[in-house]
């Protein structure tokens, strides 16, 4: 699955020691999200089919990176890291092949200001290149994603593992919770609590410690 292959990738990239990943999608995508992840610091390696090594740097251990982060064609890769890197006071550039160039980054970027982030992107629609600077210092932040989207939703829940105190992500409907889960696995301090209304509140506890694990 590919968008359980990505979120392997980026938490272990995050995340202390090593992590061993197990049938993981061999894709295009996933490729250009782990060359992304090395830029920024982490060790990534294929050790066979389907079966990566991955050595992270600990949370707020990213580097700036050297060269752009070129994504290729990978949407999820690419707006889950922006919020992986947006509570790390480093600066990375965002690009990707013409098809992501033309994707719109505004929804992913501007909830991410709550933290402190700044960037310049290409147009209203702050199209790639873009040019992201994390945060120095962030605090918790409390925000509600009004529409379904579970890249908007990681984008935030995985800012708040740099931020101090406890961040609450909350969303009218229900989105693959994917993040939760894995954020859960690799020892994040975490809640998912339903809403009376409808949907739910998802609370991260930050600065967090996440520890290498085993992902199938």
């Amino acid at each position: 699955d590919k968008s359980i292959s990505q979120r392997a990738l980026i938490l272990g990239a995050l995340a202390e020691g090593e992590t061993r990943i197990t049938g993981l999608l061999e894709s295009g995508d996933v490729h250009s999200t782990a060359g992304a992840l090395r830029g920024l610091g982490a060790e990534l390696t294929a050790e066979g089919p389907g079966r990566w090594r991955v050595t992270g740097t600990g949370v707020g251990n990213w580097k700036s990176p050297k060269m752009e982060l070129d994504f290729g064609n990978s949407g999820t890769g690419s707006r889950l890291v922006m919020g992986a890197m947006a509570t790390t006071a480093i600066t990375a550039v965002f690009t990707g092949d013409a098809s992501l160039r033309s994707r719109p980054m505004a929804r992913v970027v501007q909830p991410l200001e709550a933290f402190g982030v700044t960037y310049e992107g290409q147009g209203p629609k702050v199209l790639m290149p873009l040019t992201l600077h994390g945060a120095k210092a962030a605090q918790a932040v409390t925000a509600h994603v009004a529409t379904a989207s579970a890249q908007v939703k990681s984008a935030l829940l995985l800012a708040a593992l740099n931020a101090h105190g406890t961040s609450r992500i909350s969303q009218d409907a229900l989105t693959r919770d994917h993040s939760e889960k894995m954020l859960a696995a690799f020892g994040a301090r975490s809640t998912v609590t339903p809403r009376p209304e409808g949907g739910e509140v998802i609370a991260v506890e930050g600065p967090a410690k996440l520890t290498g694990c085993s992902v199938e």
